[in-house]
């Protein structure tokens, strides 16, 4: 037998060494508010009832001069459990046996439940399995609240957001600053790119798009569980469900935490980017947006048939002249043909020629400049590579691939 010094001990270097093959996936903070709980300040679980004024009155917890990365999560587990939170919901997400010490210890818990998948099923699978749970064995709460296992959220800041939901009825989400010098360039870069595209495509105002720190009512449970996704992309479905099923949320603000330059986080920038942006194309594109795709990609066929074709039938002419020749013809007339079939096919536009080839050969220009200007950017401000700046290109260019087909819809063709 262990004792509790020697599993604390394990523990503490389990989470330091490799954390995320634990894959905590997420920590369901269940609430159970009666009545005008959240007005009084009482904060009920499914083992009973506390006062959470009173109690967090005895029990603050300041990270901010103790916190260990060593034992973290451990110290935010039991931080939960003093600002009044009865019911905690781990999902452990495949962890083999060599990286069960830290469940073993909060297992001691009695306000602590443990959900296992036997293999590693992602992110948006453990939130499921948490909801599911919840659903049938948790009617009488209000809502859960979803935390990351990477040590990144403090127990006030879960605590603000649960009250937020339970008062509002509202989905709450706790929102990071990232304008700080601490925050990480990849995750500044990557949450402003989505942020933007949410907010210009989706028309959804939400400035922390990666946020795992969830506030959720427990009637949109059941909705959030038939969401699509099973990793990473799962999270960025639950946003688009907000439009979708027309679910009320709000934000609040939070304090912005990365250990160690966020470097136990499991997201892969390029992989992950790659299916965030599937499924915002996915949501976009299911009626008129499949023509635009399907005329995009016929355009760009024909931009590289007719350079081909010009490059062997222009052979004599020098190297500089047939390339530029070919680029500038292909451009020319694959641009005809992408404006014809989105006028007619696509968006079936009922404006006059004029005003539309105006307006498309404007957007057109715009889109060039606008893709050269960020690469450049990005490539300067985040000192990219060569492989690394086309990534960035390819994901700007997609990005404005969206920001065009918005544009074309409600100005252009409209």
């Amino acid at each position: 037998m262990w004792s509790r010094a020697q599993l604390k001990g394990r523990a503490k270097a389990t989470f330091k060494r490799n954390y995320w093959k634990c894959i905590l996936i997420s920590l369901l903070l269940t609430l159970i508010a009666g009545g005008s709980g959240a007005a009084s300040g009482n904060i009920s679980s499914a083992t009973g009832s506390l006062h959470g004024s009173d109690n967090q009155a005895g029990s603050s917890y300041d990270y901010d001069s103790s916190y260990d990365s060593d034992d973290g999560s451990l110290r935010d587990f039991e931080a939960g459990l003093e600002e009044g939170f009865k019911d905690i919901i781990i999902v452990n997400d495949g962890s083999d046996e060599e990286h069960m010490a830290p469940f073993k210890e909060v297992a001691a818990h009695s306000e602590c439940t443990i959900l296992t998948h036997e293999v590693n099923k992602g992110k948006g699978r453990g939130l499921k399995t948490a909801f599911e749970f919840c659903l049938e064995n948790r009617k009488d709460i209000d809502g859960v609240v979803t935390v990351d296992g990477d040590n990144q959220h403090r127990a006030k800041d879960i605590k603000k957001c649960s009250e937020t939901m339970v008062s509002t009825g509202n989905v709450v989400l706790g929102v990071r600053d990232f304008t700080g010098d601490d925050v990480p360039a990849r995750s500044k870069f990557g949450n402003n790119m989505t942020s933007g595209v949410f907010k210009v495509l989706c028309r959804l105002n939400i400035s922390d798009t990666q946020t795992g720190l969830r506030a959720i009512p427990y009637k949109y449970l059941e909705t959030f569980d038939k969401v699509e996704g099973e990793r990473f992309e799962y999270e960025t479905n639950m946003l688009l469900a907000f439009k979708k099923y027309n679910i009320g949320f709000q934000e609040e603000s939070i304090e912005t935490v990365y250990i160690e330059d966020n470097s136990s986080s499991h997201f892969n920038p390029v992989k992950d980017s790659i299916k965030i942006y599937k499924v915002i194309f996915k949501y976009l594109f299911k009626s008129t947006g499949m023509k635009y795709v399907g005329s995009s990609i016929a355009s760009w066929a024909i931009d590289n048939i007719i350079f081909n074709v010009l490059e062997f039938v222009l052979i004599g002419l020098t190297v500089s002249l047939r390339i530029f020749i070919s680029t500038a013809a292909a451009r020319v007339l694959s641009s005809v043909f992408n404006f014809s079939l989105n006028r007619n096919a696509v968006f079936k536009s009922q404006s006059g020629l004029k005003q539309t080839v105006v307006r498309y050969y404007i957007l057109w220009f715009c889109q060039l400049a606008c893709s050269y200007a960020l690469v450049y950017i990005a490539t300067k401000l985040l000192a990219l590579s060569i492989v690394l700046s086309g990534i960035a290109k390819i994901i700007i260019d997609l990005a404005l691939f969206f920001v065009s087909y918005q544009i074309q819809k409600r100005w252009v063709f409209k």
